[in-house]
């Protein structure tokens, strides 16, 4: 699975000069996000909870893209993990110019069979963090009178998804979470969202290793394709961009016409 960034070129100077954290960034959409804020000029903080290799790896190849780069393993559900990450990257970099809140884990079962271990670890993975997130970061973002912040949700949020009412449950509130945040933080702060149906990463690597099941689901899928983790970046860089200057609380669905939400 491509984990890197192809085709489309960003220009160099898109982020030049801003500072930006990503959550979940050791692999699939966090690392390809980090990428795409590197090739546009950004330092990028790279956030990841365990896998210190994977960490050290997206660190490496943001760095050879010419930025300034540093990992900070860290849970981002927990609040004193998440303002040690804020405080970490003001301090490598003065400040903090854009959020990606991508941490997230994709566990479910029957609602009868689901314990409640499983249900709070998604709930807090997923929508604390972001919330945690957001809380150590936003006072850098206003001491700096701008700042852009993106968080990855799914089309399981709008829709709901049989077997995984928990992971729909925090998905379907990083949603309402945007859409509050945005008014609150207006004028000089943004706040969108990302909604991907089925992205080619690790976590749906399971789900996917039944070839007649991915058969069915591409079928499903207008544009015939299961999206990349380099498409998902792309339009997250989009909505932290200047290009995206006008918008905010918006939720942008990016599942190849599967939810034709309005």
């Amino acid at each position: 699975m491509n984990e890197g960034t192809v085709g489309i070129k960003l220009p160099n100077d898109l982020f030049a000069g801003k500072s930006a954290i990503v959550t979940g960034a050791s692999r699939g959409v966090g690392r390809a996000t980090a990428l795409r804020l590197a090739e546009g000029g950004a330092n990028v903080a790279v956030n990841y909870l365990s896998n210190e290799v994977k960490g050290d790896e997206t660190v490496r190849m943001c760095q050879e893209r010419g930025v300034r780069s540093f990992p900070v393993k860290g849970d981002a559900s927990s609040f004193v993990d998440a303002q040690r990450i804020a405080d970490r990257t003001v301090g490598e970099f003065g400040g903090i110019d854009m959020l990606v809140l991508n941490a997230g884990i994709w566990e479910g079962a029957p609602i009868d069979k689901m314990t409640e271990e499983t249900w709070n670890r998604v709930l807090d993975t997923n929508l604390k963090s972001a919330w945690s997130m957001a809380k150590a970061c936003v006072p850098s973002m206003k001491e700096r009178t701008s700042g852009s912040i993106v968080l990855v949700s799914s089309t399981a949020g709008q829709r709901g998804e049989a077997n995984y009412s928990n992971y729909a449950a925090s998905k379907g509130g990083q949603i309402s979470f945007t859409k509050a945040l945005a008014s609150e933080l207006a004028p000089k702060i943004r706040v969108n969202c990302v909604a991907p149906g089925w992205i080619e990463t690790a976590m749906v690597r399971p789900a996917f290793e039944d070839a007649e099941y991915k058969r069915q689901v591409i079928e499903s899928i207008p544009l015939k394709r299961v999206a990349t983790a380099d498409d998902v970046a792309l339009s997250i860089c989009f909505l932290l961009s200047d290009w995206a200057r006008h918008i905010t609380g918006e939720i942008l669905n990016i599942n190849g016409g599967a939810v034709l939400c309005g």
